[in-house]
This record gives C-alpha cells, structure tokens and sequence, in this order.
C-alpha cells in the first residue's frame, strides 16, 4: 500500500485583468492549450477552467508538475487578454455567469435555475487509488472527521462581490446549496451507497452520477476515492500539502479496515457544524473536532491530524514536505488570510486580485517559450 498513486484537479477562475471581472473565455482558453499540449476541462460556467496532474506517487514531482500546470496555463490565458486566477470565489462577480454551451450544462442550467447560474466557484478534487468501490465507500466513512481541518486548511474565497464575507472559505457555504454537495452520508456498504444515489436520480436532485458533489465520493472515471473538500489553493505548493494530508488519511483508513476498525458513525449534523466552524474560521479560529466534540484552535487540530498521520507519511516519504509545507502556511496564512490582508488597506477587490495573481504562480520558474 505504500505506493499508492495521486493525481490533483485544479479549478480556476478567468478574469479580465483590468477589472477582475470573471471572463467567459474558458474556450478560448482552452483551445490555445490544447495546441501546446495541454489539455483543460470546461467547467459548469465559461469563466472556469481546470487542469489534471498526471497519476503520481512521489511529491516533489507532483509539486513540479502543478506549479508548471498554473504557468502553462496562466501563459494560454494571457494570450487570450484575461487573467487565470487560484480563488475559490470570485473577489468581484457579475449577477450571474454564463454556462458553457454543452447538452449536459444547459441542462444543469435549466434544472437547477440560479444555483447553477450563480457559481463561478473553484475547488481542488484529490484522487487516491484504491482497489475497488467497495473500499473506496469505506475509506470515505473514515475520511469524513478530517474533512473540515482539510476545508479550513484550503480556504481561499474571504472576499466576494467586493467585501468580506466574515467566512474563510464562502464557497463552502455557497457550494451546499447543491443538494447532494456537502459531507458525504456514512454508507455501510457499496450497495448502501448506490441505493441512496438511485433514489437521487428518481427524484431529479441529480441528474447523472457525476453530480454526486459529496465532499469524497468513489470516482466514476477512475480506481479512486475522490476528496473534493477544499477550495482551490492559492498556490501550488498548498495544493500538493491537501493531497499528501488524503493520501496519508486514505493509507491510514486501508491499514483500519485491514484490522477490521470500523469508522466513528458521526451524526451528520455535528459534521456540519463542524464544517460550518471551519469554514467561518480558516486557519484563524477555532472549529469542532466532530469526533470528541472538543472546540480547538485549528492549527491544533492541523497538528493533531500530522500526528495521527505521521507513520503514514513516514510511509510514504512525505513527513518532510508536509512538516515544511504545513509551517509555511499557518506562518504566512493560506489564501483567505492573503485575501483578507490585501483587502484590509483600501477595501478594494482589485487589491485582492494582484495578490491571488502573484499567489497563482508563486514557485518554480516556468518558460512559456515552447508553448508557441
């Protein structure tokens, strides 16, 4: 199990780099990537794009491969005049966002009316490989305390339509309003899980199994467990820190199952206050430990996560990264703290956008040269 493989999913926003105003270029965008090899996904609205790693299993080359993802791309979009953006909401947004002409999302649109025409919203899904479904369900009931330390390390969408939200990460308030987004339902098995997702389709809350948006879900398109829980990161190197912390939670949830421990059955509603702490609190307060009910400043609760992890990551030879990552980001904040502290002087979402800029492409050095 030590070897176990990940790939990362970025989502970003595209924005007009005089105003900040989201821009609906995705496929624009993304037709110049593809011409210099680099293949994006349309996102829900034309002002997104995302971009997919290779499958993994060491760190430093995950690391490399998503810092010159966001250069590869940011080059492709400022080719098309608009500014590629790591936020998990736009800092200043329009009413609504046109959907991306495709069958499937004016579907979507027509369906789920302004829920779907008021996103624009950014997160980071992690895929660790499992064998089967089976286990991908219950690695999932074993991930589900962990999920709003992940939320609260990951927050980066403070600061929407102009102001301050007073939440860390609003598009964890904004994303549940889908009905089958949020924490995933403690399933006993696979067929547990298939029985509830069937009587999603009857009645129309979904209309396809990839609108299952619980937090973790077993991935329709490959062998893994899928972690959506985080926003978008505001740099690269946070985005590889949130997927070494679930391949660590995932190896720790397969060598419990091989001793045959079942997860903590966690009543949803304390998962949600949970949630709703850390999303209110980021790095910068304190939030609910679900499964003993103690209130804790989140950096203890971040500690206490590397704690349990730790011969995991050991493991894995991830322990180095993740303890310099992790200290690098409770020292100088994760994008919420940048999005609040660029915002503080003037009020002013343009200060926010230079900021999430410099964050988008913070790291390694990247020649666009050979991108044409």
């Amino acid at each position: 199990m030590a070897e176990l493989t990940m790939g990362v999913e970025e989502e970003f926003l595209l924005v007009d780099p005089e105003t900040g105003a989201p821009a609906a270029a995705n496929r624009a965008v993304a037709e110049t990537a593809a011409a210099a090899g680099v293949e994006l996904q349309l996102e829900l609205t034309r002002c997104q794009v995302e971009t997919s790693s290779d499958v993994h299993t060491d760190a430093a080359a995950l690391d490399r491969q998503l810092h010159e993802l966001r250069r590869a791309v940011a080059h492709c979009a400022e080719r098309n005049r608009v500014r590629l953006l790591a936020t998990a909401a736009p800092p200043t947004v329009p009413h609504e966002f046109p959907l991306t002409d495709t069958p499937r999302y004016r579907a979507i649109g027509d369906a789920f009316g302004m829920i779907a025409h008021e996103q624009g919203l950014s997160g980071c899904h992690v895929h660790v490989a499992v064998p089967d479904q089976e286990i991908a369900v219950r690695v999932s009931n074993h991930l589900r305390p962990w999920l709003p330390a992940l939320l609260a390390l990951s927050a980066n969408s403070a600061i929407y339509r102009g102001s301050d939200t007073g939440y860390a990460s609003w598009r964890s308030i904004l994303w549940r309003r889908w009905p089958s987004a949020g924490p995933p339902p403690y399933f006993r098995s696979v067929r547990d899980y298939e029985a509830v997702v069937d009587t999603m389709l009857a009645c129309g809350s979904i209309l396809d199994r990839k609108m299952v948006y619980w937090d973790v879900r077993p991935s329709l398109t490959f062998p893994t467990v899928e972690v959506r829980v985080g926003d978008v990161p505001a740099t690269a190197r946070e985005s590889t820190l949130l997927a070494l912390l679930v391949r660590g939670l995932v190896l720790h949830a397969r060598k419990a199952l091989a001793r045959r421990e079942e997860a903590p059955d966690i009543p949803h509603e304390i998962l949600l206050a949970a949630y709703w702490t850390a999303a209110r609190s980021g790095l910068d307060g304190e939030t609910l430990e679900p499964v003993s009910g103690r209130v804790l400043p989140v950096p203890a609760l971040l500690d206490e996560l590397v704690r349990r992890i730790g011969p995991e990551l050991d493991e894995l030879g991830d322990r180095a990264f993740v303890t310099d990552a992790m200290a690098e980001v409770l020292s100088r904040g994760n994008g919420a703290r940048r999005q609040r502290r660029a915002y503080a002087t003037r009020h002013d979402a343009a200060d926010v956008i230079t900021e999430l800029a410099g964050a988008t492409l913070e790291g390694y050095e990247f020649s666009p040269a050979h991108l044409g």
